[in-house]
């Protein structure tokens, strides 16, 4: 897997593919390797980038507070330090959704499209940010083992769970693999992140956003009040799955993306 030197560290990554550039994050505490069925499903059309963002898989691990807008900061640089001058679309899931969200605000020249699975707009409720907080300072003591054991039931709707055990078992090892100080800082991040819902006007691109019906932290009618507020947003529901619906049934995924992408040249 290619590596790129950062400022403050080597990001590592994956690339697949020719053509117009599809930039993948990844959600927390995970890597780049939940985008697999998109790497090798859409790579016959598109350049296909997926990322581990500091912190997570095999990049380097940042010191000092990691926030959401930091992250986005991070992609703009892994961009530019891997020579990338056109626009490119960008997709993300869950955290990854709230990077791209803040990549758009903050990059908006160098985005062509825009694409937000399973994620959320809005901040966290207080119980849920100090529960974040609580994960955080486990991490740190214990290691992630604790959310690869929890996690599941959450990120996979109870069809996937029972038919894809590997699947879930993979991304289980994935969680447990995960740097504890990256985990801590992405799960801060999470925690302390900016209400974006007020500023969806200012996102003018296109944007897709890909929901599972089944997902329990994203819920389709949240979704489609983002897709509401966003001037160019068309929602896509993924029957059966969860919250990782590009994980989940990447056929449908990869072939909502498609019909978009062409939609939009």
């Amino acid at each position: 897997m290619p590596t790129i030197d950062l400022r403050e560290g080597t990001v590592f990554y994956e690339e697949q593919g020719a053509g117009p550039i599809l930039l993948l994050i990844h959600g927390f505490p995970l890597d780049h390797t939940m985008w697999r069925g998109q790497l090798a499903g859409l790579s016959d059309a598109y350049r296909i980038i997926a990322i581990d963002l500091p912190g997570f898989g095999q990049s380097f691990v940042p010191t000092g507070a990691v926030t959401i807008e930091r992250l986005a900061d991070w992609v703009a640089e892994f961009l530019a330090a891997i020579y990338i001058t056109e626009t490119v679309t960008v997709a993300g899931l869950s955290m990854g959704g709230c990077v791209a969200f803040q990549f758009a605000l903050r990059h908006a020249t160098k985005l062509r499209g825009l694409i937000l699975c399973d994620c959320r707009a809005v901040t966290d409720l207080p119980d849920v940010q100090k529960t974040r907080h609580e994960a955080a300072e486990r991490a740190l003591r214990e290691g992630p083992g604790f959310l690869a054991e929890a996690m599941p039931a959450r990120l996979f709707s109870a069809h996937s769970r029972e038919q894809q055990p590997e699947m879930v078992a993979a991304i289980q090892q994935v969680i447990r693999n995960a740097p504890p100080i990256g985990v801590a800082g992405g799960s801060w991040a999470l925690a302390n992140r900016v209400d974006v819902s007020g500023r969806l006007s200012e996102i003018g691109c296109p944007t897709l956003l890909i929901v599972g019906t089944e997902d329990i932290i994203s819920p389709v009618a949240e979704m489609q009040l983002i897709a509401d507020g966003l001037p160019n947003g068309h929602l896509v529901e993924i029957a059966g799955a969860g919250h990782m619906a590009p994980l989940e049934s990447p056929d449908l995924v990869n072939a909502a993306i498609c019909e978009w992408l062409l939609s939009h040249p």
